[in-house]
């Protein structure tokens, strides 16, 4: 009898099985961590209420904690030192007032609230870094990102590092920079895309005496995934040196991409050097042929943004139509910025904003 040959087994369909249990897995260790942190919120305010009960409050805070933590330790094993402790009371101080708009988490609709109807969605680790951050806004602005772009700890980290709100304060109006701590990022509008500066230190570049444009752009492919997360909120890859011939005449434009949320191309032009107005005209030829030969009758106007280790604004503002939305010059830094001195730009900022008004 002939021996019949087994089908092969479509690897697609492996790999399909394969991501339900992982998800469900993911999903389960996230019931677990949100399980957690609610906990420690109410292990809080069991601490700080038991605390007020004291007579002599900061030597019965000291003992009781000491206790508590030799007590939890011993029947539940680590995890509980004294230091802990603390982190969970504070975490507690921290939000027990703290309520944050929750209308952008739609999809968290069914997790439980504590007592005061605020509810959690990020591990612990993430809630013991953001309850370090003493600006409210800010450090609503930070969960709201996490959240929506289910940040790992070390991108959420990353982003605080690099100063991704102050970064993003400076680029907005004053009635934006309000909505950050609200809604997160709003990407609405083509500026709404576009960050200046843009925190590249991920490349490696600072170890390099010189470098050229060839080999910005080869690192930034080589870091494409650590690029995409600092470009922001619906940016897909499409491709770099992408090549188009005007005139009898090649061009290549570094790098495009695609926004799933302005629904257009935006292409990045890069220089190592201090930008010149014939950078910016170059940008519009490439801007122009992608919106009249690329771009379907459907898509939003192409996007442009020369990406410059200087730049002079005078010379942009000077190059650019006053009306222009689609043409953007920005700075790339390959170090992190001082967080100090973003601050007092945008308390300047906020500052001169607050003066207009009332003139």
């Amino acid at each position: 009898m002939e021996k019949k040959e087994l089908t092969p087994i479509d690897h697609k369909f492996l790999q399909s099985v394969a991501e339900v249990l992982a998800q469900a897995r993911k999903n389960a260790k996230t019931a677990v961590n949100l399980s957690m942190v609610y906990a420690y919120f109410e292990i809080g305010r069991m601490i700080v209420e038991e605390e007020q009960h004291g007579a002599n409050r900061a030597a019965y805070g000291t003992q009781l904690l000491k206790e508590l933590s030799a007590y939890l330790t011993e029947k539940y094993g680590k995890g509980f030192s004294v230091g802990n402790l603390k982190n969970i009371r504070q975490f507690y101080k921290v939000y027990a007032n703290d309520q944050i708009g929750e209308t952008v988490f739609s999809q968290f609709e069914n997790l439980p609230a504590v007592s005061t109807g605020r509810k959690f969605f990020l591990s612990w680790s993430h809630y013991l870094k953001l309850m370090r951050i003493t600006n409210i806004d800010e450090r609503h602005f930070y969960e709201i990102e996490a959240v929506k772009n289910d940040w790992s700890l070390n991108e959420l980290k990353r982003q605080y590092n690099t100063s991704l709100y102050e970064r993003l304060a400076l680029s907005t109006d004053k009635e934006k920079i309000y909505r950050l701590s609200t809604e997160g990022q709003t990407v609405e509008t083509p500026s709404d895309a576009v960050k200046d500066p843009y925190v590249l230190e991920f490349l490696g570049l600072p170890e390099l005496p010189s470098y050229s444009e060839t080999e910005l752009e080869s690192r930034i492919i080589d870091h494409l995934q650590q690029f995409l997360l600092e470009l922001g909120t619906g940016f897909a890859f499409i491709g770099r040196q992408e090549r188009f011939t005007f005139n009898e005449e090649h061009f290549m434009v570094d790098l495009v991409f695609y926004n799933r949320l302005l629904r257009c191309f935006v292409l990045f032009d890069l220089k190592i050097g201090e930008l010149k107005h014939q950078d910016i005209g170059q940008m519009q030829m490439y801007v122009h042929y992608y919106d009249r030969k690329v771009k379907l009758p459907d898509e939003n106007p192409t996007i442009g943004i020369v990406l410059c280790k200087d730049k002079n604004n005078a010379v942009v503002e000077m190059t650019l139509p006053e009306d222009n939305a689609q043409i953007f010059a920005s700075k790339y830094e390959t170090v992190l910025p001082s967080k100090e001195s973003l601050q007092k730009l945008l308390q300047e900022q906020m500052s001169d904003a607050d003066g207009g008004e009332g003139e």
